[in-house]
């Protein structure tokens, strides 16, 4: 088994690297390359359908001009070509973005996350301005925000003391009380759990009157 993965290679005494053929530059640039297509493109004159994660035998190619890199990296170009009636299709990388940019032949398929990430910035942004240019507008959304934050910290102290009363029932169970002072415990942990829901929401139904409405949704149907 040693014998047949030879990591040593014989050199003879009278090798001259500069006699090693070197190999020939690729025509006009390109680089053949087997890639998959990253996004599913509708041909522009057959309308066929090249979908996302489908094998081509690509012509890559450096791009050229003042576009033709960002930040010092170098964009790429690729061609394929149509599968139905064979027109040329190229797309670009995006280092910018870290994705890829349709160029010519045919159009890219609409991607919903693409535009939920968008408008979260453009929404963002317009907070933003609208905090500079309104800074009473700004208070209010620090408010609101701080407000948020003290929920979620009441919430997340009322799970704390939920899991450390279950903990130490667990705890008492463990040690030897008997199943019987566990369950009478649990049961009163869940009667007091149901009454207070029962109270909460007796106290919405007496803020309903008798059509079902709230006194300021009834002065609106009245007004």
């Amino acid at each position: 088994m040693g014998d047949r993965k030879v990591l040593n290679k014989y050199v003879p005494p009278d090798f001259d690297p500069a006699l090693v053929p070197r190999g020939k530059k690729p025509k006009d640039g390109l680089v053949t390359v087997r890639m998959m297509l990253p996004f599913t493109v509708q041909c522009s004159s057959c309308s066929t359908f090249l979908y996302r994660g489908r094998k081509f035998n690509s012509k890559k190619e450096a791009m050229g001009g003042p576009n033709g890199k960002y930040l010092g990296i170098q964009r790429f170009r690729f061609y394929i070509k149509c599968t139905a009636c064979s027109r040329p299709v190229t797309f670009l990388t995006d280092p910018k973005n870290a994705d890829y940019e349709m160029e010519s032949g045919g159009t890219r398929n609409y991607e919903v996350y693409k535009d939920k990430a968008k408008t979260e910035e453009e929404f963002e942004k317009d907070q933003e301005q609208e905090e500079k240019d309104d800074p009473m507008k700004g208070l209010e959304n620090r408010v609101l925000e701080s407000k948020r934050e003290m929920e979620d910290l009441d919430n997340l102290e009322e799970i704390k003391a939920m899991n450390m009363r279950h903990v130490q029932l667990m705890s008492k169970a463990n040690k030897g009380k008997g199943s019987g002072g566990f369950g009478d415990e649990a049961k009163a942990v869940l009667m007091a759990r149901e009454a207070k829901q029962q109270q909460l929401q007796q106290e919405d139904e007496e803020d309903l009157n008798e059509h079902g409405l709230t006194e300021s949704e009834e002065a609106l149907v009245k007004g």
